[in-house]
């Protein structure tokens, strides 16, 4: 008995590839007895995907799921107050967020918006099922006309998960100040990592003898991105986002600490939640 032919993940480069490491961390994570996240479709696609994988170095942790979690449920928490909201995915990459939010029950009437450059979006468009709930724009997330296409009725939740970082630091503040101005009474979430990480990624931060991770030229501090109330017009309140709870006494410990004092603001990444007015 014959398997299904495998697709070729290796038509993703740059930036883009990254989506294929951060899918197998997740995919390895989910895969464990005591897994903290339960992804099932990024299992699925994993195997679906013809590519060295290895090349990535090790990828058994649990950053990347932890970050799914968070957004996950800064999601579901919007979802339970607008339930027919219309979720906006920027650069989503090959996240399994929608499957994960649509088997959570919060909302049957949420709409998904998935943003995405060309090659991504034919890759998904292989890999994933079709849904009426979700509709696609293959573009840049800086052309902004995919907000055309957003509903506004109903309420409008924006992600950009493991975007900004890749952006210069002006396309990122003027991507949050669009959204801020074009989705009144909408919020949107990122992450941004800390400055020391952006830096020794800018200098080739190596994951492998073989990969190298791309350049992160936009970084800021939560206690710098608190300030985006006052500098941004349209964000009426910034929420430092808590990371859920992971595996491990000392990893939760570690995190709990640096979460509650700005000292070690430096050197956390930041998690924020940015409601627009």
């Amino acid at each position: 008995m014959s398997s299904e032919p495998k697709v070729d993940g290796a038509t993703l480069t740059g930036v883009s590839e990254t989506a294929l490491l951060t899918l197998q961390v997740r995919a390895s994570e989910a895969r464990r007895p005591d897994s903290i996240l339960e992804d099932p479709m990024a299992i699925k696609l994993v195997d679906s995907i013809d590519f060295d994988f290895a090349k990535f170095g090790p990828t058994r942790r649990q950053d990347m799921a932890l970050r799914s979690l968070a957004f996950d449920q800064a999601t579901r928490k919007y979802l339970a107050n607008h339930p027919a909201a219309t979720v906006v995915a920027l650069a989503e990459g090959l996240q399994t967020s929608y499957y994960r939010i649509q088997t959570s029950s919060v909302s049957d009437q949420f709409r998904w918006l998935t943003v995405d450059l060309p090659p991504m979006i034919e890759l998904r468009g292989k890999l994933l099922p079709e849904s009426d709930r979700v509709t696609v724009c293959a573009q840049s997330a800086l052309d902004y006309s995919w907000m055309d296409q957003v509903a506004t009725d109903n309420g409008v939740f924006i992600t950009a998960e493991g975007l900004l970082m890749y952006l210069q630091p002006s396309e990122a503040m003027e991507l949050i100040s669009e959204c801020a101005k074009r989705f009144p009474g909408g919020a949107m979430m990122f992450d941004l990592p800390p400055a020391w990480f952006a830096a020794w990624a800018r200098k080739g931060m190596r994951t492998s003898l073989r990969y190298r991770v791309p350049p992160m030229p936009f970084s800021m501090s939560a206690s710098e991105i608190a300030k985006l109330v006052d500098v941004v017009p349209g964000v009426r309140a910034v929420h430092d986002v808590p990371l859920p709870q992971g595996r491990g006494r000392i990893l939760n410990g570690a995190v709990w600490v640096m979460q509650r004092f700005p000292l070690f603001d430096p050197i956390r990444p930041a998690f924020t939640l940015l409601e627009f007015g």
